[in-house]
């Protein structure tokens, strides 16, 4: 039996994701949460004919009944991000939507993995996990953000997630070392920009909801084969390092030895995080990307941290 809530049901995520995670029979129990329309999701989703139990919770008042005794909550809820508007924006935003919802899982499912899609995720994994520690609920192997790879190509993506701190390893896929430094460098700035891209040629109507629905439905789906039934699968995933701090020392002598989150290779067990794997060998290119995107990384990280230590409200 597992149950996942998703919190942000109705938006341009949460409806794609939360059909995609109907139509699998490894969840029993799939929880719908926002502050608008999530009954009708619900009732729209109810009918497809897969064994799970699907349930709509409105507001406030129908949150804790969502989220309690959930195993998996997956957080997308937030707004999206516009032509013109920074990361920075969108944090002033979002930030106490996730916090919001980072309390409700502290008090009604602690012992829940969190994933965690909403952006800026460089700063909001640091706010869930702030939270969690002032709840006395923190652990640091099952508040993560997904990421994914394309089914036959798998580019295993480190560091962080917005612009520069976004570091696809490319020289790792076979085949890329008959590609000329040129055609890495466009290859590469497509990838940390993609986002960008489609908010472009949106014009203004949305942002990237149907591919990071996908990505977030096969990152949950992934999660529960390794949870709950033993199935080994190794996901690259933004993380706090002390969710292995022995797997970990590799990363750090690469990045910096203070970095407290960062995104790298992971084998999921029973408790979430079980193992983090080396990065492995990367490019001479790759290295200065990284080595680029410690401090605004870490800028990040202070800014979410910051955003509850100094929060009145807790």
């Amino acid at each position: 039996m597992v149950k996942v809530t998703v919190c942000g049901a109705s938006g341009g995520i949460g409806q794609p994701l939360s059909t995609l995670l109907k139509q699998s029979n490894l969840i029993s129990h799939l929880a719908l949460y926002d502050i608008v329309n999530a009954h009708g999701v619900a009732a729209d989703l109810s009918h497809i004919d897969t064994s799970s139990k699907v349930t709509g919770h409105v507001g406030p008042l129908e949150l804790e009944e969502a989220i309690r005794d959930a195993d998996i909550v997956v957080i997308p809820a937030g707004v999206p991000r516009k032509p013109g508007m920074s990361r920075d924006d969108l944090f002033k935003i979002n930030a106490g939507i996730v916090r919001d919802l980072a309390v409700a899982a502290a008090n009604y499912a602690p012992n829940a993995l969190i994933c965690i899609i909403s952006n800026p995720v460089n700063s909001n994994v640091p706010i869930v996990s702030e939270v969690f520690k002032k709840y006395n609920v923190y652990d640091p192997r099952k508040i993560l953000l997904l990421e994914a790879s394309p089914r036959h190509v798998n580019v295993p993506v480190v560091g962080g997630h917005s612009g520069v701190t976004i570091i696809p390893l490319v020289s790792q896929v076979p085949g890329t070392e008959n590609l000329t430094d040129q055609e890495i460098e466009t290859l590469t700035r497509r990838i940390q920009f993609a986002g960008d891209e489609v908010v472009k040629a949106k014009n203004g109507a949305g942002s990237a909801t149907l591919s990071m629905a996908y990505a977030g439905a096969r990152f949950t789906l992934n999660l529960i084969e390794s949870v709950f039934h033993g199935v080994n699968r190794i996901e690259c995933a933004y993380v706090n390092l002390q969710a292995d701090p022995q797997g970990a020392q590799s990363v750090r002598r690469i990045a910096d030895e203070e970095i407290e989150y960062f995104s790298v290779p992971i084998e999921f067990g029973r408790n979430g995080v079980q193992r983090i794997l080396p990065i492995g060998k990367i490019s001479k290119y790759e290295y200065k990307l990284l080595k680029s995107a410690v401090p605004e990384l870490k800028s990040n990280i202070v800014k979410g941290v910051s955003f509850i230590t100094d929060d009145s409200k807790l």
